[in-house]
C-alpha cells in the first residue's frame, strides 16, 4: 500500500531551492520547522549509493537560524546550551544540546559564533526561537532573538570538496571540520562550514539571499557534472550507518542528553550557568537507568518502521528500536534504539518484535564499521 500524499500548503514553506528538486523529481518529503525537507530523491537505496560515490546537493533549508545578538548574547546563549562556549572563538561551530531544567533534550543544534555578540543556533525540528526568546524576556536581557531569513545548502560526499572549490574558490578548502567563514559568492558573502549531516564529508553553505541561492545550486550542479552530481537529501541508510541519532524519533523531549548518547558535548564539570547542567551533574552521579544503542538484527530486509518496535530480553519487553533499515554494504539490518543500562553491553543479544514475526538483535557500537569513507 501506497503512503498517503502530503498535502503542501501555505502553511508548509517551501525553500529557495524546492523548484530545483521538483524539477529532478523529489518522491517524498518530510515537514521539518515548518518547511518542506526531502527524504527521497532516487530511492532510499540509490541515495545512499550515490552519496558515498558521488556528490550530492542538499536542500536542507529547513535548518533554521534561531538569531541571539545583542550585549547579552553569550550570557543567553550559554544558558540555552550546558557546552561551554567559552571556547568557540568567531568562526568556530559545533553540537550544542538545548535542554530543559530536568536535563531534557529541547533540541540539538549546531551553534556557530558569528561575532561576539551574535550567535546562531541551526536547530533539529522544534520551536527553538520561543523558548529563546521566553528566556530572553523573562529575564530582562538586553538581546534580540529572531530567526532571519537563512536557508543552509549542503554539497556533500566524496567529490563535493573539489565541487565547492569549483565555485566558491580555493578557499574553502582551508576550512576545518566544524570551522566556518564568510566566503564571497558573486560578489556576495556567505557563511559556509565544513559539516554536514553525513559520514561522507561536504560543507554548508548558509545562504541569505534567495535569489543567489538559486544561482548558486545551479552553479554546484553545473560544476558537479563530472561527478555524477544530483540533488540530494539526509539518507536513512546512512546515518543510521553514521550512528546521527535523529531528534523527534530515536530522541525526544522524554530523553536527557547523557541518555541520548551526547555526554561529550556536554560541559559536565565547567564554571558555566546553563540549563539542565545541574540535572546532568546529578543524573551522571545517580547513575544512567537507560541509554540510545546500535543494533544488527539478524534476518532478510526489514520494512521501515514508523513506529518504534518493541525490544524483549528475558521475556519482557525492555525497549524499542526506533530506527532501522537494510544496509546493503554491510548485508543486514542496522538500528538505532533506546535500552535499559543494564542491556547495553555490547554482544547482548535481545529478541525484536518486527511486522511478520520476531528477530534476535545484538547490541553494537556505533558507528557501524565503514561508516565514514573520509
Amino acid at each position: 500500500m501506497n503512503p498517503p500524499a502530503l498535502a503542501i500548503t501555505k502553511r508548509i514553506r517551501s525553500t529557495p531551492f524546492s523548484s530545483r528538486v521538483e524539477d529532478f523529481g523529489v518522491i517524498a518529503y518530510t515537514v521539518y520547522n515548518h518547511m518542506l525537507l526531502p527524504t527521497q530523491i532516487r530511492g532510499v537505496e540509490a541515495d545512499y549509493h550515490h552519496l558515498r560515490s558521488a556528490v550530492q546537493v542538499w536542500d536542507v533549508a529547513c535548518e533554521r537560524q534561531v538569531e541571539v545578538v545583542g550585549p547579552d548574547a553569550a550570557r543567553l546563549a550559554q544558558l540555552l546550551t550546558v557546552r561551554d562556549l567559552s571556547s568557540f572563538a568567531v568562526g568556530r561551530c559545533g553540537y550544542a544540546p538545548v535542554l530543559d531544567d530536568e536535563g531534557r533534550l529541547i533540541n540539538d543544534p549546531g551553534v556557530l559564533r558569528v561575532a561576539d555578540d551574535r550567535f546562531w543556533f541551526s536547530v533539529s525540528d522544534s520551536d527553538v526561537v520561543l523558548w529563546a526568546g521566553g528566556l530572553a524576556r523573562g529575564l530582562g536581557l538586553d538581546v534580540n532573538v529572531s530567526e532571519p531569513d537563512v536557508w543552509p545548502l549542503a554539497v556533500q560526499g566524496p567529490h563535493s570538496e573539489t565541487v565547492a572549490a569549483a565555485v566558491l574558490g580555493d578557499v574553502v578548502r582551508d576550512i576545518k571540520f566544524f570551522r566556518f567563514a564568510p566566503v564571497a559568492y558573486r560578489g556576495h558573502e556567505m557563511l559556509v562550514a565544513r559539516s554536514g549531516w553525513s559520514a561522507q564529508g561536504g560543507f554548508e553553505i548558509y545562504v541569505d539571499d534567495a535569489e543567489l541561492g538559486g544561482l548558486l545550486y545551479d552553479d554546484l550542479m553545473a560544476a558537479g557534472a563530472a561527478y555524477d552530481i544530483g540533488p540530494g537529501c539526509p539518507n536513512l541508510i546512512e546515518r543510521i550507518e553514521a550512528g546521527l541519532m535523529t531528534y523527534g524519533t530515536d530522541v525526544t523531549r522524554e530523553h536527557t542528553a547523557l541518555e541520548a548518547g551526547l555526554e561529550r558535548y556536554c560541559s559536565l564539570d565547567a564554571d558555566i550557568e546553563a540549563i539542565g547542567l545541574a540535572a546532568l551533574r546529578q543524573q551522571r552521579a545517580t547513575g544512567l537507568t537507560r541509554r540510545l544503542s546500535g543494533f544488527m538484527i539478524d534476518g532478510d530486509a526489514v520494512p521501515h518502521n514508523r513506529d518504534g518496535w518493541d525490544v524483549a530480553a528475558g521475556g519482557n519487553v525492555v525497549g524499542s528500536i526506533t530506527s532501522a533499515v537494510w544496509s546493503p554494504r554491510l548485508q543486514t539490518n542496522v538500528g538505532l534504539g533506546m535500552l535499559p543500562i543494564e542491556h547495553t553491553t555490547l554482544g547482548t543479544t535481545v529478541e525484536v518484535a518486527v511486522p511478520g514475526g520476531t528477530r534476535t538483535a545484538t547490541v553494537v557500537d556505533v558507528p557501524f564499521p565503514g561508516a565514514s569513507q573520509r
